[in-house]
């Protein structure tokens, strides 16, 4: 269905951006979010007050929830592809993530509610009877959710959408909790046992939950929480593939929604290369960065000198010596400076944020390595932990 739609009201041209492609395959499944949904809630709510059960009613509200989730996921799109402008020079692309945090938000308001109808029903039980088109009416839901599920999540790898995403898990966990409810049916049509008031509260307990992951998926870039460290890792690889670029440090990204992101980094160049040349390559590694991976970057670069024997050579133990405190620490900015008396070895030592050492750890275990061996040398590390 969704294929035939796009190809009917999705017009594509040459002039199409990713981002542009993005809204309108958003918008598109929005539309038939919202449209199965509502058919799902009127025909669900129908049955569940036909039967009187109350965990029928829970799973009926739930898919209006999401019916109200992809109308929310429309405004998002439409909101976040206006043009940057003065006040915000990024653009609008967080709209996208403060419309899926007030979807998770009404989940959740949802899923309390209908614990609530539940503990009533539990402390008040009535036996319900369920007709056989109660029963295939929630069969139908579930394959209906499933096929939701696939056409969200397939999209939402394809564009990098949270909303998405979030609509794909939301569309799974509704498929569990109509199973649960279906469940509950069988058994109550086989062994006339009062459970409808518990299998309410469990159908509730998933909304609950699938309202905080909902919440956590977008809460986190709106906070500039960790971007994707296999995106990072694309970055840092792309730009060293460059034959003039000797390493990379300080790689920060900032996400202003998709297509949006910002990247700072250094790029390490030989102290003594044509510097005309290497500013023409790091000019063209950020316009590929912004063609290849769709990021606006800025980047500083940072000379260093590779043909003074004793001060490589020094570099390599002071590696050696990091990494050997733990494999994940890494180095740069290194200095040595030859005194009357010691040599003095001044660097950075890279920490990945997950460490669990204090910097004051890091930075005493380099130094006092580095000062039991025998040669008078003496370290100035500073530790700095590793964003993006």
């Amino acid at each position: 269905m969704i294929a035939l739609l796009s190809k009917q009201l999705i017009k594509c041209d040459e002039n199409d951006t990713a981002s542009s492609l993005r809204r309108k395959y958003g918008e598109l499944l929005g539309g038939v979010g919202i449209f199965l949904n509502l058919v799902l809630f009127v025909v669900k709510l129908t049955a569940g007050i036909i039967s009187g059960s109350v965990s029928v009613m829970a799973d009926a509200f739930n898919n209006l929830s999401d019916g109200g989730s992809s109308i929310l996921q429309l405004i998002g799109y439409r909101m976040s592809e206006q043009k940057p402008e003065n006040k915000h020079m990024f653009g609008h692309g967080r709209f996208e993530y403060i419309s899926g945090f007030i979807i998770s938000m009404l989940i959740i308001i949802m899923g309390v509610e209908f614990i609530f109808t539940s503990v009533r029903r539990i402390m008040n039980p009535e036996f319900i009877m369920y007709s056989n088109t109660v029963i295939l009416i929630l069969i139908i839901s579930i394959a209906v959710k499933l096929y939701m599920y696939h056409y969200n999540k397939s999209h939402a790898e394809k564009y990098e959408s949270l909303v998405l995403q979030s609509a794909a898990y939301d569309s799974l966990f509704n498929c569990v909790a109509t199973s649960v409810v279906l469940l509950s049916a069988m058994i109550s049509e086989y062994t006339h046992v009062a459970i409808d008031g518990y299998c309410g509260i469990i159908v509730a307990l998933f909304i609950v939950y699938t309202g905080i992951r909902t919440a956590r998926d977008t809460i986190n870039p709106l906070l500039g929480g960790q971007v994707d460290p296999e995106y990072v890792n694309k970055i840092a690889n792309f730009v060293m593939s460059y034959d003039d670029v000797l390493g990379v440090h300080d790689l920060i990204v900032s996400d202003y929604g998709a297509g949006r992101r910002v990247v700072s980094l250094h790029a390490e160049v030989k102290a003594d290369g044509d510097f005309v040349k290497l500013h023409d390559t790091i000019d063209n590694i950020e316009r590929r960065l912004r063609d290849v991976l769709g990021c606006h970057a800025v980047i500083h670069m940072d000379p260093v000198f590779t043909d003074d024997e004793a001060s490589v050579r020094m570099m390599r133990l002071c590696t050696l010596i990091t990494k050997s405190i733990d494999e994940s620490l890494t180095i740069r900015n290194f200095r040595m400076i030859a005194g009357p008396t010691h040599i003095n070895l001044i660097f950075d030592a890279l920490a990945p944020s997950e460490l669990k050492m204090t910097d004051e750890q890091v930075r005493k275990q380099i130094e006092g390595k580095i000062a039991s061996i025998p040669g008078n040398l003496s370290a100035a590390v500073d530790v700095e932990r590793l964003r993006s």
